[in-house]
């Protein structure tokens, strides 16, 4: 249903003194709508600028599937999800994936809208890593050591609620990638935002694998597990990296050996 760290630490800032005159480096400011905000009394951590290149920053975009406007199609191949507006526009979120999320496909609703959520783990969550879950059988409160973030939208199918879930996430580094867990998982800002635009009753739509490659075309993982395109230009490059590492490692080893 979602991804899940045992413990969420914050990291704190290391400030470094300039020594014999030596240039500093500014570190760049994230964009204003993932900048830091307090939200309910919780403080939400801005979102790191690395994270929003490659298309992870919200947009709106030119959109040109056939579903009506109001309509949330999720795509787990791209790792993207679109709230689909009037004039073949839509707003476009970067998603984390996990293993549950992959397992759906088709349509339902939005049948219920939390703000900072509690989540309990699953049966199959408890039977299958108990050491990972069993602290949490009971039930974990909202909070910023929720896994499910700031918000989160149920997607309920016949009237039942389905257990895919749409929602933020405590790891900013899952969004772009297939995590091992979870159902979507957005930056808090971003779950926030859809949250704010989508009313209950939603349709929500998940692409199967032939609707992406008709719409988004191939994607591949790249080095560091984020879908990109699959371009000749993005597999060599993924080569050239998970090459040097390989190197590196195989040094490293080495010299521990």
């Amino acid at each position: 249903m979602l991804h899940i760290i045992a413990r969420f630490i914050p990291v704190a800032a290391v400030l470094v003194l300039a020594a014999c005159g030596a240039p500093t480096t500014a570190v760049k400011a994230p964009p204003a709508e993932y900048a830091a905000v307090e939200d309910a009394g919780f403080a939400i951590q801005a979102v790191d600028p690395a994270r929003l290149a490659d298309g992870h920053a919200r947009a709106e975009v030119d959109y040109t599937g056939p579903e009506a406007p109001g309509t949330i199609v999720v795509d787990t191949f791209a790792r993207k999800l679109y709230l689909v507006q009037d004039g073949g526009r839509a707003m476009r979120y970067a998603i984390g994936v996990g293993r549950e999320g992959l397992a759906f496909r088709g349509g339902g609703v939005i049948g219920r809208k939390e703000e900072w959520p509690s989540w309990q783990p699953t049966r199959n969550m408890l039977r299958t890593s108990p050491e990972l879950y069993g602290e949490f059988a009971g039930g974990l409160a909202g909070g910023l050591d929720n896994p499910l973030g700031a918000r989160a939208l149920y997607l309920y199918r016949g009237g039942r609620d389905s257990f895919f879930r749409i929602h933020g996430t405590l790891d900013n580094l899952s969004v772009g990638r297939a995590s091992s867990a979870g159902c979507i998982r957005l930056f808090n800002q971003d779950i926030i935002d859809l949250y704010n635009r989508v009313p209950g009753g939603t349709p929500v739509r998940v692409r199967s694998l032939q609707d992406s490659l008709a719409v988004e075309g191939p994607y591949i993982d790249d080095a560091n597990g984020n879908a990109v395109p699959e371009t000749p230009e993005a597999i060599a490059l993924r080569e050239k990296i998970l090459a040097k590492r390989a190197k590196e490692d195989a040094a490293n080893a080495l010299l521990a050996g």
